[in-house]
This record gives C-alpha cells, structure tokens and sequence, in this order.
C-alpha cells in the first residue's frame, strides 16, 4: 500500500505538469458537451419523443475522458517508460505499475464526468431520466473496458512510436464514429454501420441506456461485450507486459 501510495502521488505530479489530459480528458468533453447543448441541447431527440437530443447524447459524452485517458494516455506513459528504461528502476510488480496509472486517468474521468453533469444541468436543464446507481455501474464497466485495452497496448508495445500508432488507431475511430463526439443518431447509415463494431459504441450503448431508464435487457449484449474485453485485454496485459 504504501508503494501504491508513493507512486501515485509521484505520477500524479508528473500528469499534472503536462496539458495532455487536462485538454482532452477534461476541457474537451466539456467543449463538445456545450457544442451539442446548444445546437440540439432542447431539441427533442426525433420527433415525438420526450426526451431531448442532449438527454441521449449525454452517456456518449461521458466517454470522452474515459477514450482519452485509457486508450491514448496510458499506453503512451507506460510505453514511454519502458524506452526510457525507468521501469527497470521501479521496485514494484508489473500490475502496480499499470494499476497506479488506471487510478490516475480514472480520477480524470471521475472529474470530467461531475463537470459534464453539473454543466448540462445547470445550462441545459439536463435530468438523468434512468438510474444513477445503473449508469455508475455502466460507467465503471467502460472504464475498466477502455482502460484495459490501454493496458494491453501499454504493456506489451516494443517501443512509443509503436504504441502511439497502435493508440491512434484505436482511439480517432472510436473518437469520432462511436458516437462520443459527432452523435449517432445523426450519422449517415455507413457511419453507423462502422461504429456498431467499435469497441466504445457498445459502452455508449450502456450509459445511453441508463441516463433514459430503458429495460436492463437493452444493455445486456453491450454489458457482456465489455465484460469480456476487460478479461481478455487484463489477461494479456498481465501475461506478457515487457519490462523493456
């Protein structure tokens, strides 16, 4: 405890001199939040329904820290390390490593998540129409889904530039075609067939679900989805993390 403890507060203070995560994990969900607020904050989803566009689209924006921190900023720290040889010089586990650098970017969307809400409250009369406890839930599950897929490029890339492009690759497509920043609802039927087989539209699936109180039944299929890449990406992060 007392080396998660000390690590943590070390890589805290070194995330914190950069801009990275502050302006994409935090500033720009917020940005694209008052974006979408005020282009189709009160209008009603489509016609008839009793909800709004911003109260659909509020469980895709809260995934944008969560893309941000888990797929771009932890593989690149932990890949960055690894060629800087400063895992050698840690005297900890492999799984200590990587899980000081999930509650980092976890703590980053924990913030990111209440701005989000007290904003779409405050400014765009945003009431989350389902369950709390069922979207923290379903909140959980997409960090520990995302995060791991973080881990495993992490833990496993030879080098930055590799994990960087793996990163990249992974994280602009779900950024843009999940639907956590352009919205699904209004993407053109290629669009949507490309984001239903992205690993984030299913997460997106769940919290949508949650914030419009619809029937556990239709977050079943997303829930196991994630569930199954959180085991799989953890397993192979675990197994086969390269020190250098």
């Amino acid at each position: 405890m007392k080396t998660f403890r000390v690590m943590l507060k070390t890589e805290l203070k070194l995330s914190l001199r950069g801009m990275d995560m502050l302006i994409f994990a935090i500033i720009m969900p917020l940005v694209v939040l008052l974006i979408i607020g005020m282009i189709f904050g009160g209008k009603p989803a489509f016609e008839g329904a009793e909800y709004t566009f911003l109260d659909q689209s509020f469980g895709a924006l809260a995934t944008i820290s969560i893309c941000a921190g888990g797929v771009m900023g932890l593989p690149l720290v932990v890949s960055d390390y690894r060629g800087r040889k400063i895992l050698k010089r840690f005297r900890a586990t492999p799984a200590m490593i990587l899980i000081v650098q999930v509650a980092i970017y976890t703590l980053y969307s924990a913030i990111s998540l209440i701005l989000l809400y007290l904003t779409a409250n405050m400014f765009f009369g945003f009431q989350m129409r389902g369950s709390f406890v069922h979207f923290l839930g379903g909140y959980i599950l997409v960090i520990f889904s995302m995060f791991s897929l973080g881990m495993m490029v992490g833990g496993i890339a030879p080098d930055t530039k590799s994990a960087g492009v793996i990163a990249s690759l992974l994280y602009f497509p779900m950024l843009i075609f999940s639907g956590a920043t352009l919205p699904y609802e209004i993407m053109p039927p290629a669009f949507q067939t490309v984001a239903n087989v992205l690993p984030l539209t299913q997460g997106i699936k769940i919290l949508k679900a949650a914030c419009l109180g619809l029937p556990p039944e239709n977050a079943a299929v997303p829930a196991l989805i994630m569930a199954a890449l959180a085991v799989i990406c953890v397993t192979v992060s675990f197994l086969f993390f390269k020190w250098e």
